[in-house]
């Protein structure tokens, strides 16, 4: 009989960071992006989408903490569309690290207070919400670096993770990747990890000579936990709770879920979820078809925002997997694409709607379909 109290926490988390206990692997990364920071590097950090690259990120923040010297601040600017947004995410991350009564909180908030903001606060989390209103462009350039004086001044040395960076080419503003680098580029206390998961657009930004970032970062690569030390996390995270796994049933929610790291935790908790004895296939499967089920109605949502071409062309790709040449004549003759420039603008439009994901390898690029569940869905129902 389970022994597991219904309160207990599910071992497989599937959004935020709680601590090391719940976090599978990455040793070597984990090192590898410590060292980078301790010794002063900006680190331009890329990986596919639900690789784990933000887990990452608070699993090195978390080993950081010990360390008096350091401080780590956390921002997301996916949701941003201006430089406006992108000030407004950074002064809440300080915000929310630095509380009112700390030396720099409170140097920091009598400068926000400068600036007239409207402040609320969240009701749920109760971290402040900043609304600036600026009168020029220029204000908002010497805001942002008023900000990076203002950390400059601290103590201790700060790392800001900056996610989904690629997000500021889609800004209106004009040469702001200019602006950025240049006041980037003299700071002394303050490094940066940029992280994004738009492989091609980062690596333009940071490797292209005719940018502003061109060989100011290291770049780490962020590929897939290593296939065998994910079996053995999952086998013992289900272990710990009384819960015993079959080998197959393993290597079945490895291949269900391609070992990326959102959808192997995914289906993980789901399957815990029942808090069974045994996991065999059956549980794998069972779990496995109502996830699909339930994104059932997105799906066809997803299908009402595309073209017909377009959506048919998703399901070519599902079929194929990994699909690397798609200018072949079997590609374009057995799903009807038509010509070779028609599957390369397909493709295009749908890698820019983030559903497909260029994979670039020794000799040629694969294709594949971001979001696993997804894929299953479309080779399942056509």
């Amino acid at each position: 009989m389970q022994k597991i109290n219904i309160m207990q926490i599910n071992p497989f988390i599937t959004t935020g960071y709680i601590s090391g206990e719940y976090f599978c692997d990455r040793e070597k990364e984990t090192e590898h992006l410590i060292s980078l920071i301790k010794n002063g590097n900006n680190v331009t950090l890329v990986s596919q989408r639900r690789i784990g690259k933000t887990g990452l990120i608070q699993h090195v923040f978390e080993k950081l903490k010990t360390d008096t010297e350091l401080t780590t601040i956390y921002v997301d600017i996916f949701s941003t569309r201006s430089i406006e947004d992108f000030i407004k995410q950074i002064s809440e991350a300080i915000l929310k690290k630095f509380p009112d009564k700390t030396t720099i909180g409170k140097t920091f908030w009598e400068f926000i207070k400068r600036l007239r903001p409207l402040i609320t606060y969240d009701n749920i989390t109760g971290d402040p919400q900043i609304q600036i209103n600026y009168q020029t462009e220029n204000e908002k350039t010497h805001t942002l670096q008023n900000i990076f004086e203002l950390l400059e001044k601290q103590k201790n040395r700060v790392i800001i993770a900056i996610d989904e960076f690629q997000q500021i080419t889609e800004y209106p503003e004009k040469n702001l990747e200019a602006n950025l680098r240049s006041q980037i580029q003299f700071l002394k206390k303050t490094s940066f990890i940029f992280c994004g998961s738009k492989r091609k657009i980062l690596f333009d930004m940071f490797s292209n000579a005719k940018r502003p970032f061109y060989m100011s970062t290291q770049f780490m690569l962020l590929d897939k936990i290593d296939r065998a030390k994910y079996a053995d996390f999952i086998e013992n995270m289900f272990k710990k709770y009384d819960i015993t796994i079959e080998k197959e049933a393993t290597e079945l929610i490895l291949n269900l879920s391609k070992v990326y790291t959102f959808y192997t935790q995914k289906l993980c908790n789901r399957i815990f979820s029942y808090k069974p004895d045994i996991v065999c296939n059956k549980n794998v499967l069972s779990s496995f078809s109502e996830i699909l089920e339930e994104n059932r109605l997105s799906y066809l949502q997803l299908r009402e925002l595309l073209t017909k071409a377009q959506w048919n062309y998703l399901i070519a790709v599902a079929k194929e997997d990994n699909l690397s040449k798609i200018t072949g004549q079997n590609f374009l003759m057995k799903n009807k694409i038509g010509t070779a420039s028609n599957s390369k603008r397909l493709m295009e439009a749908l890698t820019e709607k983030d559903l497909i994901s260029e994979l670039p390898a020794l000799n040629e690029t694969n294709y594949t379909i971001n979001d696993v569940f997804l894929f299953h869905w479309l080779r399942e129902t056509y």
